[in-house]
């Protein structure tokens, strides 16, 4: 498994120096600032550039005499959903505009990959903001939405804790858990609406200390389990 992070920039660089060895002259035009000031003023050639890097890592072969892909499968994290159609549609777009020469031939590149049964797009969502699993049963969330917890049972139960109650903690954490059931609640019916697509889903869990290789494998463990080949 490999990571890579992908900008305008680099992406040109790679470009140049693979097909036409003139990473030296991409170098002098990153410190005449021309790469920023051609993707300010045509926008989607930056979007062509990094697509364009994820469709060559696709396409790579190992070598002369073995055809095989080096990579058995490339994810690229594209934007937003607000962007994600004209991410995907820039290369066409491009294409348009430039009628001849290397740009045209990458666009073009990039845009029968993209559009090939080769390629899958995949939504990703959280329930609601932020996804976190249920921390009481179905009885004690109702009990919870609807305000219904015993504060005193709360307090003793801290108290049982060796927590004290003097400044209202019992109060403030059964407010806290009534937050906690609507968020559930919330997310409940965000999935049931996304199970009525029909189309296939996988749930991962929430990793709040944040995405290392470690977290990578458990995703990917917990992808198998729920059916991802």
């Amino acid at each position: 498994m490999y990571a890579l992070a992908v900008d305008p920039e680099g992406a040109l660089l790679d470009y140049l120096e693979m097909f036409y060895n003139l990473r030296r002259t991409g170098k002098a035009l990153t410190r005449l600032g021309v790469v920023d000031f051609a993707t300010t003023i045509a926008p989607g050639l930056s979007d062509v550039l990094v697509t364009g890097k994820a469709t060559e890592a696709a396409r790579r072969r190992a070598g002369r005499r073995d055809d095989s892909h080096v990579y058995h499968a490339v994810v690229m994290d594209a934007p937003p959903t607000g962007r994600i159609s004209r991410f995907l549609d820039v290369s066409t777009e491009v294409s348009g505009l430039a009628k001849v020469g290397p740009i045209r031939t990458h666009s073009d590149t990039v845009a029968r990959v993209i559009r090939s049964p080769q390629t899958a797009v995949h939504f990703v969502t959280t329930l609601e903001d932020m996804a976190r699993p249920a921390m009481l049963d179905d009885a004690d969330l109702a009990a919870a939405a609807s305000g219904d917890l015993d504060v005193g049972e709360l307090a003793l139960g801290l108290k049982a804790a060796g927590i004290s109650d003097n400044h209202g903690l019992a109060a403030d954490l059964m407010t806290e858990l009534r937050e906690h059931a609507q968020q559930v609640a919330l997310q409940n019916r965000e999935r049931d609406e996304l199970l009525t697509s029909g189309r296939p889903h996988y749930e991962l869990p929430m990793i709040p200390e944040g995405i290392d290789l470690a977290s990578l494998y458990q995703l990917a463990a917990v992808l198998r389990e729920q059916g991802a080949a």
